[in-house]
């Protein structure tokens, strides 16, 4: 018989590498059922009732020279407000933790106390168990939130203007701590909204409720804090201009461009995406179940927009979710609570494994593969090994870089490692100019550190604008 196929007869269907309809291959929206987006995206961290955070306040030891204050970067006095908790004192309690951080409800919801205030706590040491710090903190700084007045006043007008460029939390704590000294503050910020990471860069999990525009809007109320949006350093907003229009000026840029893959197909196949730019379309989507998501996820990174990333696309719907790490677990940035948070969802987190090609097909991202890593005589190397993961998502989560259009040129800015040099005090090597947040070389790529800096800087200009009319 011969292997022809005689014409009009009907050709057997091509066999293909999978069976499944395109639609469950590729990435897609609406995956989950209304009520499933619902309860996948609600509050990770329920607020305590009134009766909890008495209880909890309760097993604060009240230390003297409490090892909690000493792990906070903002230094707030932990013991202090917990007491005053217990004295069901909130407003207190508040005004205790907003006066050394003013964004002290979304430190409350993100910060890795795990790591920080709750791993230096007396009772984790001795019981494994520690106070629930941000919870307490939370539950009074939302209770401030909740009132219609502002706990700090305004002084005197100084005549002296600063300005703020980038809204994020160093930006928004410099602001406020300036303008609380009685200077006129122009915060240019380059997006619609203001809130930086708070508002664009962190799990939608995290801090529902538009929590993150809230607290916004309470540091404005302030006042003495004009603002203007749509400005970039570097393309509609000039330092040059800006140094000579204002008595001070701080820069809280963060970090506006991130790492690449610099792997074929990373900007042309569809599928693959910054990690960043997933998480910011989470946040600022109406409707979830409009969210494309992959079935099979690969992200690709260490740290904590990794994680983000990877847990929410679990919550998406993605069946299969992948962190790749090229090196091993100790040195990944995200922190152990983290990590486990992502494992508990399902997600799988492969170690030593370093990026090495994109395959696609249609135009659409089909796998990726790898090289193993391992460390050779101290050193990091790719060996000859390597494995591929089929996936119809890569989302590329391997740091953020610095846009330092705006600080070159005429007003170079000294860099380090990509990052501004800033000294104790966050003043840059440019006269009249301070930096912080994630911009700043050295810092930790935290909120809380980024409130620190703000702060810190506003305090340093306030001291010098000080002499300058002295003198």
């Amino acid at each position: 018989m011969s292997g022809r196929i005689s014409k009009g007869a009907k050709r057997p269907a091509k066999k293909t590498k999978s069976a499944a309809p395109a639609a469950l291959r590729e990435l897609r929206a609406g995956r989950l059922r209304p009520e499933d987006y619902a309860r996948n995206f609600a509050d990770i961290h329920p607020a305590l009732t009134h009766n909890e955070a008495l209880v909890e306040s309760e097993r604060c030891y009240f230390c003297f020279d409490a090892p909690c204050q000493k792990a906070c970067p903002t230094d707030i006095d932990i013991p202090l407000f917990i007491r005053q908790i217990a004295a069901a004192n909130l407003r207190g309690a508040a005004t205790t933790i907003l006066s050394a951080n003013i964004l002290g409800g979304m430190c409350a919801r993100v910060c890795p106390t795990e790591t920080l205030c709750e791993a230096a706590c007396v009772r984790e040491t001795a019981e494994g168990k520690p106070v629930k710090i941000g919870l307490l903190q939370r539950h009074a700084t939302d209770a401030m939130l909740a009132e219609p007045r502002h706990p700090f006043r305004r002084a005197a007008p100084s005549g002296k203007k600063i300005a703020v460029v980038g809204a994020g939390p160093a930006g928004l704590a410099c602001a406020h701590r300036l303008a609380e000294r009685g200077h006129a503050v122009t915060l240019f910020e380059a997006r619609e909204k203001l809130g930086g990471l708070n508002e664009y860069g962190i799990a939608a999990y995290k801090t529902v409720e538009d929590f993150a525009q809230r607290e916004v809007n309470f540091v404005l109320s302030i006042g003495g804090i004009e603002v203007k949006t749509a400005t970039v350093l570097g393309k509609n907003l000039d330092l040059g201009q800006v140094r000579r229009s204002f008595d001070a000026v701080f820069l809280g840029i963060g970090l506006g461009d991130v790492n690449r893959l610099q792997l074929r197909g990373e900007t042309s196949l569809k599928g693959v995406m910054d990690a960043v730019d997933f998480i910011a379309r989470l946040r600022q989507a109406r409707d979830l179940s409009k969210i494309a998501v992959g079935r099979r996820v690969v992200v690709v990174g260490g740290g904590m927009t990794a994680i983000d990333a990877a847990v929410q696309a679990r919550r998406l719907g993605a069946e299969e979710v992948t962190i790749a790490y090229r090196r091993d677990e100790e040195a990944m940035k995200a922190s152990l609570y983290e990590r486990e948070l992502a494992r508990n969802e399902g997600v799988v987190i492969r170690h030593w494994a370093a990026p090495k090609a994109l395959h696609g097909s249609d135009g659409q991202v089909r796998a990726i593969s790898f090289s193993r890593t391992r460390i050779l005589r101290g050193r990091f190397t790719l060996t000859d090994e390597s494995f591929r993961l089929d996936c119809d998502m890569v989302l590329v989560a391997i740091g953020q870089i610095l846009v330092d259009d705006g600080v070159g040129g005429a007003e170079m800015i000294a860099l380090k490692e990509g990052r501004i040099v800033g000294d104790g005090d966050r003043r840059t090597s440019l006269p009249g100019v301070w930096a912080g947040g994630d911009c700043l070389y050295g810092g930790q790529d935290l909120t809380v550190s980024a409130v620190e800096d703000g702060k810190r800087a506003a305090l340093s200009i306030d001291r010098t604008l000080q002499r300058v009319r002295a003198g």
